[in-house]
């Protein structure tokens, strides 16, 4: 399996509403630790390595 980096995600504008607003109420803390709980159910759904160290380099990639 191959990291899918094209457009995938069914209603991506109403994905981002409902990541966003999921921690409207949150502060910065608790927010980060949602989304440290949202990727690891995120890669253990993900279950492939190859795929998950892809993701990780593309995503440390892209910051900089």
């Amino acid at each position: 399996m191959i990291l899918n980096r094209s457009p995938n995600i069914a209603d991506p504008d109403g994905f981002y509403a409902e990541l966003i607003d999921s921690q409207r109420d949150l502060d910065e803390e608790q927010a980060l630790r949602m989304n440290a709980r949202l990727i690891l159910l995120l890669a253990n759904h993900i279950g492939d390595r190859g795929v998950l160290s892809e993701a990780i380099i593309h995503a440390r990639n892209a910051g900089g």
